[in-house]
């Protein structure tokens, strides 16, 4: 069984100018774990319609789902939707179904629909909806590409509609050694050949400074296959022994 894999585009001029810090990443691909769907790639582009039509072709190209994130409010800059409907040739419009939410909303809350925030019923032909469970805009789906707002906290509520529009893998586990006081240049070596002889097995280091008295080194192994996991498990603890330093060992889901 092929394993679905994915890739998340982030839009926006505010990403790459380094104002706004991006979580949504985090979010989504930890919404995928638990699916067995990994993230293998992730893209930052500008708010320019044809760098955005590049990305989303080649990514969905190349990767079972694409997730978009940004560009879908009631700016002139968010033209998420627009570009979306050109990667995929089809054409745009506004929804009647989002235009009759959208209306109600407003009407609700005692705001005007103005044709700034219509811009937000704009959805490609053919797409569905992504429910909005946060604030109301819906996101869409259209092929295997997700298109999400930008906010982190509306994204969440949105990946809620689309677990079920998902093609399953099986999902990564990971443990995690733990060693305080270890660095790795004593470790290096040691690794290297340790990660060529374990087969189904991915490990990675990840140091940790924050002074010179509490600094380590986190050695984490990944894999779907839990006896080939737990044996890479032994195998750290005893490496990190071998180099006379003591560890601690974390079980659960990749990240």
């Amino acid at each position: 069984m092929s394993t679905p894999t994915a890739a998340i585009c982030l839009i926006g001029d505010e990403l790459l100018s380094g104002r706004t810090r991006d979580i949504n990443v985090q979010h989504i691909a930890g919404f995928l774990g638990p699916y067995g769907i990994p993230v293998e790639e992730v893209r930052i582009v500008p708010d320019v319609q044809a760098r955005i039509v590049e990305a989303v072709n080649a990514l969905r190209e190349r990767y079972t789902y694409v997730f978009t994130t940004g560009g879908i409010g009631p700016t002139h800059d968010d033209i998420t939707a627009d570009a979306i409907a050109a990667a995929f040739g089809v054409g745009i419009g506004k929804h009647p179904d989002v235009m009759a939410m959208l209306q109600a909303r407003y009407d609700e809350i005692g705001t005007e629909f103005t044709e700034a925030r219509q811009r937000m019923a704009r959805i490609p032909d053919g797409a569905s909806l992504i429910e909005n469970p946060v604030s109301g805009a819906p996101g869409f789906q259209t092929g295997n590409v997700f298109t999400l707002a930008g906010v982190p906290s509306i994204v969440q509520g949105m990946l809620q509609d689309i677990g079920h529009r998902l093609e399953r893998g099986v999902p990564v586990r990971s443990l995690t050694v733990r060693s305080a006081g270890l660095r790795e240049g004593d470790v290096a070596e040691k690794l290297s050949r340790l990660n060529e002889e374990l087969e189904g097995v991915s490990l990675g280091s990840y140091p940790w400074f924050r002074s010179v008295t509490d600094h380590g080194v986190a050695l984490i192994a990944r894999s779907t296959d839990e006896a080939k996991l737990r044996e890479a498990g032994e195998k750290l603890v005893a490496l990190v022994s071998g180099v006379g330093r003591e560890s601690e060992v974390i079980e659960g889901e990749a990240s």
